[in-house]
């Protein structure tokens, strides 16, 4: 018996050799936030896992030029990785159909970024999902039972990508992408709000649309970079929604102070010294913002291109958490002192901290905060005292992507076109510090 097994195991052995040797791809998986997507490279060797961005979140699966089905990339069962210590998350039990929302979305043998990945999916793929949690799903495939990225599977049937957007309006660089409707098909380069997202039932103003652009050139990245434009959204000040998810009061004072559950769900903003409204300076940055993301191969997410949008702040950050890798918001402080520029980090309040999806994500606030301020301060922008201040926003209290509230300024600070320009340059170098990190 003793010789029998050895053989067995020597068989084995022989076999994974095999497969990796006659492996005429390797296919890596890229992490965009909780996204995974893959990319091929010719080679002669063994598959091997990774973790990097670079990848079109909306381009067609290595080999699979018409988009049609999947391909499998492991041949190792799900029960043998789970048993070699790859963590198994707490579930709830479901049983359901769902559907891919994302092109190239890996299938894991674990809920592990790291763990392999045992097939593509396409946009509008069918799974049947047995467990969910905010971050994973557990799902069959072929018998086996496997995990996928929550934020990428619907319970709404999506309809598979089809071609890659119209041109963006006006001539401006990059391609407007086609745009996620509230049940996931493709209509121009508008991104509606779609109320069945996690979070959604919070907004209160949410019948206007987001635009996403996609970047043309062999730089492109394929990093979504949310770009909101603080206030403009008329009668928003008129409209109250929860201040935190769960209810709580806020733990910080700010527009709407400590203590309280609600606040407004878009205020109109400062007044410059000049008289110019703070949402007319915020749109005009985020314009210029956009073109220098675009310029560096960064698809941009843009949640308000006009005077008006209605997207109140809930729906803007549920529509960054479904549809960006990371949330910026620009604003300019109420003060009149020209302090500089600086982050809202989320408060050190232990009962804030460890309210979800806070919990979850505070660290990759923070992070992308610091690399905002860095990347303006190399720009030779000033920046006010350390380059934050401690503020319990919807924005926060709502993200599940990093997300960040970025003060460039205050209302007596420079905002013509010269110094916007080089606030943008300095974002640009914070987005770029940021991503070069993970």
């Amino acid at each position: 018996m003793k010789k029998k097994r050895r053989m067995i195991g020597a068989l084995a052995a022989a076999a994974v050799l095999v497969m990796a040797g006659g492996c005429q791809k390797k296919y890596e998986p890229v992490v965009l936030g909780s996204e995974e997507q893959v990319r091929t490279t010719e080679t002669g060797g063994a598959s091997e896992a990774g973790s990097q961005p670079g990848i079109d979140p909306g381009q067609d699966l290595p080999g699979d030029p018409a988009g049609q089905g999947k391909e499998p990339l492991a041949q190792t069962s799900v029960k043998e990785q789970n048993m070699v210590g790859e963590p198994v998350p707490a579930l709830r039990d479901v049983d359901e159909t769902v559907y891919v929302s994302g092109d190239s979305v890996n299938l894991r043998a674990s809920a592990s970024t790291t763990s392999k990945v045992v097939a593509v999916f396409k946009k509008g793929d069918k799974l049947r999902r047995t467990g969910y949690g905010d971050e994973w799903s557990r799902v069959e495939y072929e018998g086996m039972t496997c995990y996928i990225a929550t934020r990428y599977v619907s319970a709404s049937a999506v309809a598979p990508s089809a071609g890659s957007g119209q041109e963006g309006a006006g001539g401006q660089s990059g391609q407007a992408a086609g745009a996620l409707t509230g049940s996931g098909s493709l209509a121009g380069g508008e991104v509606a709000f779609n109320p069945a997202w996690k979070y959604g039932e919070f907004s209160k103003i949410n019948s206007g649309k987001a635009v996403l652009y996609k970047a043309e050139g062999s730089n492109r990245k394929g990093i979504t970079v949310c770009v909101n434009a603080g206030h403009g959204t008329s009668g928003g000040s008129g409209v109250k929604t929860l201040c935190h998810p769960d209810g709580t009061p806020k733990v910080t004072g700010g527009t709407t102070g400590a203590g309280a559950t609600s606040a407004v769900a878009v205020s109109g903003g400062t007044t410059f010294l000049d008289g110019t409204a703070e949402a007319k300076v915020t749109l005009a940055m985020a314009k210029k913002l956009k073109e220098k993301l675009l310029a560096a191969g960064y698809d941009v997410l843009m949640i308000r291109e006009s005077d008006d949008v209605q997207l109140d702040n809930i729906a803007r950050t549920v529509i960054a958490n479904n549809c960006a890798d990371c949330h910026i918001a620009l604003h300019w402080d109420s003060t009149s002192s020209n302090k500089g520029a600086f982050y809202m980090s989320v408060p050190n309040v232990a009962s804030y901290r460890n309210m979800e999806p806070v919990k979850s994500n505070w660290e990759k606030h923070n992070a992308l905060g610091e690399s905002l301020v860095a990347g303006l301060k190399s720009a030779g922008v000033k920046i006010f005292s350390g380059g934050s201040m401690e503020m319990d926003l919807t924005q926060t209290s709502f993200s599940t992507v990093p997300s960040i509230d970025i003060e460039l300024g205050d209302k007596a600070s420079d905002h013509s076109d010269a110094a916007l320009d080089v606030l943008a340059a300095g974002l640009l170098a914070g987005v770029d510090q940021y991503f070069g990190q993970r």
